[in-house]
Order: structure tokens, then C-alpha cells, then sequence
């Protein structure tokens, strides 16, 4: 039984006790077949264009899956619902109905995760410079100029940035003081379904980021910064702030890698700044699954292959497989202790790929306290940080003559037009003219909010 997943290489069956367990508890030959991330998609298309479909394949977004359905590659699990209760149960109902297309089940989606990211700030620089932490824009504006200014590193060059980070990701904060998603999220606001391009507030949040950008407090390449690189140049000194998830700066491993360049250096998570919109980290998607999961078509005509998969799906969500696929083995990866489970070393250290093996979700706040213990009060940090709630992920069609892709790609150079001075801000209101004549921006808004409404989720 095959199921076709992105994410990195599980090794060799003689060295995933995972797949070992549930092989043996549930009496199958399980194989994930895991792809890189950025390869995936290709990949798919290739063996599907060739005829050697999976068993059960995943995708990342409802509007791919509606893509597989209409070409009539995709099983209709409506029929099956019932012998998914175990799935359901654990996930709620609601997370369960992710899955739905136009009241038919078509996926088993991977439960919701939950967010990472916030604010950070070099501490030590803050007390060298006999500064606190930002509450507000004016603040931010003072302490990413005087990071600039002041040569927090002592080293007397003016050589630091105040700002780093990548892409829109790092203007995360900024563009949510003014209540203003990335430029491409779905969210209701005032009553209205708005986007983060033609949001009334849009241009001001634009202009504030501008400005920073135009007196150099923002690392100029937060565009280009790719593979991490906003992070290594966090680490090296090079900036003082930047907007990013715990998972890429407290955890142990990152702990230890910026330690190892600098041992007085102190990262602290700080809240969103306040502004004329409120305060928010940014958006999160809460209507988005990680993975949506699919059976192909072709099972239908083997009853006892899909009911292996059920199985699987079914027993990664009971007690004892989430427990497996979360935390591992018993007495090697964790330790029981009077009903407490503690993780051990090799948990952080063996467990890098386990969440490939979390087909139906995990109970995420749990687990990322108890793999993460000595980080939790980072973990609970991001996730109380207040989110425009993003409504992007049950989007599955589009209107004719609407091409999402073109559509975000002409929104992504033209924000960063607007941000690096490329195009003034005097043509923003053009801009998003353009948006409907060119892009049929308007109808694909009108889709969205009946689907939405499909769904209740707007009204």
C-alpha cells in the first residue's frame, strides 16, 4: 500500500521503527513515498500523466483537490464516511469536513496546525542601547534606527540592519497594525470580504513599510532572502529584529547555532506591534489543512485495499497511533510516568520525520509542549499572538476568466513595486483597477464569498 506525500526521505524500512509498528499492529506493508517539497507537484503529474497512481496521494490546497475530482482521479469517500468515524472523532466534525467538495467527502484532510511565528529582537542590543522592546509603530520606527545608528554590535561600523526577514513574511507585524493582510489573504473585515491588496488600509500599511525601507532600516535583499537567509543574517549580527517562527529561533538547534557565533547574543519574542489598525502577527489561515489526502480512483475495485487505508488513516488517529506516530517508541523516543509522557533526547533528535507518519493530524498544542518542553513558553507566545483570520484555503474554484496564479504574481510585483519605490504610491488606487480589468479581480471576490457562504463561514 503506497501513499505519495511531500517531505523528506523516511530511510529504509529496517530503520523506521514507525512504519515497523504499524506494519505488524495493523497487518499491511505501508510505504510513503515522500517527495522534496518544491518537486512534488511535478512529480505527481508525472506518474499520473504515465498511469501509476498511488493508492492515496496528497495535495496542499482545496482548489487542487477539486482539480483531481473533476478529472474523475479521485474516490468519493462519502460512501465510507461512517467507517471514518475514528478519524472524525478525534478531528471534530468541522476539521473532518475540510475534506468536502459540494457536500461529497473527497479527502481525509491532516488536521490544523496552529501558528509559529512572532516578533524577535535582540535583547542585548536593546539593553546596550538602554532601549525596550517596541509596543507601537513610532517605537519600532525608533528602535530599527537606532539598530542602524547606534552600532548595537559595538563593533564601530554602521553595518546592522534594524529589520530582516523574507518576503511579505516579514512585514507580517507591520502590514497588521493597520489591520492589513499579506497581499494576497481573504479576510472579512467590516463586515466585508476584502483581500489584502485591495484592503482601504493597504496603501498606508505600504507607505509605513516604504518608509522604513527608504531610510535603510530594512535589509534591502528581504525579498531575495531565500533558504533561510534572513535567519543567518539574524545570527550573524547583521540585523536585530525579525519577524519568524521559534521552531527557527529557540529551538535547541537554532539555540545552539547562533550561540555558537555570538554567546551574548539574546533573542526574545516580543509582541506585534499597536497601530491605527489594531495589532496583529499577520494572518493565519485556520480554514486551511496542512495536507488534504486523496484515494485514488482505482482502489474502488480492490474493497480489501481501501479498507487497509482506512485502517491506516483510522489508527494514526486512536490513542495508541497518535501516540506512535507523535512521540515514537516507548523507552527509546519517550517515557511513560505515572500517565505523563516526557520526551526523550532522541524524540528531537530521531523524530526530525515522524509528522510524515501524522495522516490524520496530531493534538498539536500537546505535542509541541511536550517535544518542545523546554521552549513552551515560546510555542504558547506565538500561538496567543492575535491573526487576521485568513479565508484562503476553502477557496476551491474560480470564476471563468480568472487566473489565480497570474493574478498573485501581478500582486507580488507590483506590492513590491509600490515598496521599493518602483511604482509611486500616488497609482495604488490604479493599481487595483487593473486588478479587476485585467485580472477579473471583482468576479473571483464574488466566487469567493459564495463559496464562503457555501461553507458559513461568511454571511
Amino acid at each position: 500500500m503506497e501513499i505519495a506525500l511531500r517531505g523528506t526521505a523516511v530511510g529504509p524500512p529496517s530503520e523506521d521503527p514507525l512504519k515497523q509498528a504499524i506494519d505488524k499492529k495493523l497487518g499491511v506493508d505501508l510505504t510513503l513515498s515522500t517527495v522534496a517539497m518544491n518537486d512534488y507537484e511535478n512529480q505527481l503529474n508525472v506518474r499520473l500523466a504515465a498511469g501509476n497512481f498511488p493508492d492515496a496521494f496528497e495535495v496542499d490546497s482545496t482548489s487542487k483537490l477539486k482539480a483531481f475530482v473533476d478529472k474523475g482521479l479521485v474516490l468519493d469517500l462519502t460512501p465510507y464516511v461512517a467507517k471514518l468515524k475514528p478519524v472524525s472523532d478525534f478531528q471534530g466534525q468541522a476539521d473532518f469536513d475540510r475534506g468536502k467538495l459540494q457536500g461529497k467527502q473527497y479527502a481525509i484532510v491532516r488536521d490544523a496546525d496552529v501558528p509559529f511565528s512572532s516578533f524577535w529582537v535582540r535583547q542585548d542590543w536593546l539593553t546596550k542601547l538602554n532601549l525596550k522592546a517596541p509596543t507601537n509603530l513610532d517605537e519600532l520606527y525608533t528602535v530599527a534606527k537606532a539598530f542602524v545608528e547606534q552600532d548595537p554590535d559595538g563593533n564601530g561600523k554602521k553595518d546592522t540592519f534594524g529589520i530582516t526577514g523574507f518576503e511579505f513574511e516579514a512585514f507580517s507585524s507591520i502590514f497588521g497594525a493597520f489591520g492589513v493582510g499579506a497581499p494576497d489573504a481573504l479576510y472579512v473585515k467590516n463586515g466585508k470580504l476584502v483581500s489584502g491588496a485591495t484592503d482601504p488600509q493597504a496603501k498606508d500599511a505600504i507607505a509605513y513599510a516604504k518608509k522604513l525601507l527608504d531610510e535603510g532600516l530594512i535589509d534591502p535583499e528581504i525579498i531575495t532572502n531565500k533558504n533561510n537567509a534572513d535567519v543567518d543574517k539574524a545570527f550573524q549580527g547583521k540585523a536585530g529584529i525579525i519577524f519568524k517562527g521559534w521552531n527557527n529561533i529557540s529551538r535547541k538547534t537554532s539555540y545552539d547555532k547562533y550561540k555558537s557565533i555570538n554567546p551574548n547574543a539574546e533573542w526574545v519574542q516580543f509582541d506585534s506591534p499597536v497601530g491605527p489598525g489594531g495589532k496583529f502577527a499577520g494572518g493565519f489561515d485556520y480554514t486551511k489543512g496542512p495536507a488534504y489526502f486523496m484515494v485514488s480512483k482505482s482502489v474502488e475495485k480492490d474493497p480489501a485495499k481501501l479498507q487497509k487505508i482506512i485502517d491506516v488513516f483510522n489508527y494514526t488517529a486512536t490513542e495508541e497511533g497518535l501516540r506512535l506516530v507523535s512521540y515514537g517508541v516507548e523507552n527509546k523516543h519517550y517515557k511513560m510516568d505515572g500517565g505523563k509522557l516526557t520526551a526523550l533526547p532522541a524524540l528531537d533528535t530521531e523524530g526530525t520525520n515522524f509528522w510524515i507518519y501524522q495522516l490524520a493530524g496530531r493534538n498539536e498544542l500537546e505535542y509541541l509542549k511536550t517535544k518542545f518542553a523546554y521552549i513552551s513558553k515560546d510555542v504558547q507566545f506565538a500561538i496567543d499572538q492575535p491573526r487576521i483570520k485568513m479565508l484562503n484555503g476553502a477557496i476551491y474554484e474560480y470564476p471563468a476568466g480568472f487566473n489565480k496564479a497570474d493574478a498573485d504574481r501581478y500582486v507580488k510585483e507590483e506590492t513590491i513595486k509600490f515598496l521599493f519605490g518602483k511604482r509611486p504610491l500616488t497609482e495604488y488606487d490604479s493599481f487595483t483597477k487593473e486588478l479587476d480589468t485585467t485580472f477579473k479581480f471583482n468576479a473571483f471576490m464574488t466566487s469567493a464569498e459564495n463559496q464562503l457562504k457555501e461553507k458559513k463561514l461568511f454571511q
